[in-house]
């Protein structure tokens, strides 16, 4: 890799207008490199440095970047003209609207949003005008948006949040000023995976709702244990609260019905973005029809306002109309062309990483990816806290960098495969981490 003096100096130009230089704070990393094209599996920065990406948005360009299937739907929209008018329904927003309940069967009724933060609001706020209770349930190690209610111990240290402790809860770890402390008493945090914990928080508070990414993916893949999300299901069931699935970034990505088909539990609210429209700005908020009729409830005190200019903007609808039709399209078979890459990838990283006498666990489902430096799966995240060592994790993450491997330079994020990435790709991949991994691990056989 070159250097990245270019991408130093659109920073700093940026910093003069721009607070810290990126409109998104969870953009800036260490390096911070402005990348300027993407096509297929690749992306190249403004220094002309070239990379294989496995960060995809933070992996919203499922099928790769400027697919041209997409952009072909998104042009001749434009060419029509096509228009949001602000005044009456849109045909688009229609269209998407029927093809996406036929693909999510356990959703009965939807409103589109223009960001995932926009539509896990939403759901809190049905949430509370269905059950007339206040408080809410997340995760530690979750992201749900950046709105008061969620907006807390997303990575958090253990100086800040403590030792584990269960049945219980943690303290509200803010990323932001400005939350008023009568907010955050309503915000209760837990660990995943840990059912005794959420029957705490019930006996003790009204509970309006949970809200979790039913695969935890905010800190790499964490799976659900067995009986876990079902045990969700039944608490909420028994006291009268709402389960939501934040499908922001497993819905479309391990199965066209969202991760909630592949587990057998069904949320009552699903929320969903990013590969929905393949990296195209546009969110979901669906669920049971008598929840999402809020919306529209008769009787004042009860309805739930939503409202937004840019709803359904033509372009975006576009994509995510073009987007599920080719997830769904058994000539592209694109679920089966990434697992089969994903597959591919872990055997190898096992290959590479068994040869060494570093501990690790290579978390994998079906696209999305990580690896763990510590001997076992992850239960949640005071586990990652307490095991995963985060100092090599990032020595690792910028060796692949500088060989042209792209993973968003922070420990335990997911690596995200695309339908554009090929069996070379992967070839690749291999190739350079094995570079890597014999440069920084120790007890790796000779190649």
């Amino acid at each position: 890799m070159s250097t990245l003096s270019k991408s130093s100096a659109i920073l700093k130009h940026n910093e003069n207008y721009i607070p810290g230089g990126v409109v998104s704070l969870n953009r800036k990393s260490d390096p911070n490199i402005c990348f300027t094209k993407g096509k297929g599996s690749r992306v190249w920065d403004v220094d002309g440095n070239e990379y294989i990406d496995y960060q995809a948005g933070f992996a919203a360009s499922f099928l790769g970047h400027n697919d041209p299937d997409i952009n072909r739907a998104v042009r001749e929209t434009l060419e029509r003209d096509a228009v949001l008018m602000g005044a009456g329904p849109t045909d688009l927003e229609g269209i998407f609207a029927e093809m996406f309940i036929q693909s999510v069967p356990t959703a009965e009724s939807l409103q589109i949003t223009t960001t995932g933060s926009e539509a896990t609001y939403h759901a809190i706020r049905i949430s509370r005008a269905v059950t007339k209770k206040q408080h809410v349930i997340v995760m530690q190690g979750g992201y749900n948006g950046w709105h008061n209610d969620v907006a807390c111990n997303v990575i958090s240290s253990l100086a800040d949040v403590g030792p584990r402790v269960s049945p219980g809860e943690y303290p509200f770890d803010s990323l932001s000023a400005g939350i008023p402390d009568v907010h955050k008493s309503l915000v209760h945090i837990v660990n995943y995976n840990d059912l005794a914990s959420v029957e705490y928080i019930i006996k003790r508070y009204e509970v309006a709702c949970i809200i979790l990414e039913p695969l935890l993916q905010n800190i790499g893949i964490v799976k659900p244990k067995p009986g876990y999300l079902e045990g969700l299901r039944k608490l909420a069931d028994a006291h009268n609260f709402l389960l939501i699935f934040d499908e922001v970034k497993t819905g479309f990505r391990h199965a066209l019905g969202g991760y909630q088909s592949i587990c057998g539990v069904t949320p009552d609210l699903s929320t969903f973005g990013k590969a929905i429209a393949n990296g195209f700005p546009l969110g979901v908020i669906a669920g049971k029809k008598k929840y999402m009729d809020y919306f529209v409830h008769p009787e004042k005190e009860n309805r739930v306002l939503i409202a937004g200019t840019y709803n359904a903007f033509p372009l975006t609808t576009m994509a995510a109309i073009a987007t599920l039709k080719k997830l769904a399209s058994a000539e592209h078979d694109v679920y089966g062309h990434v697992n089969r890459l994903g597959a591919m990838l872990e055997d190898g990283l096992n290959a590479i990483f068994s040869e060494t006498d570093q501990p690790y666990y290579l978390a994998r489902q079906g696209s999305a990816y990580c690896v763990y430096l510590m001997d076992h799966a992850p239960a949640d995240l005071h586990d990652i806290l307490n095991n995963h060592d985060f100092a090599l994790d990032k020595a690792y993450r910028l060796a692949l960098i500088e060989k042209g491997i792209y993973n968003f330079p922070l420990p335990i994020k997911q690596g995200s495969i695309s339908f554009a990435h090929t069996e070379k790709d992967i070839e690749i991949t291999l190739d350079k981490t094995r570079e890597v991994v014999s440069s920084l691990f120790k007890g790796v056989v000779a190649q």
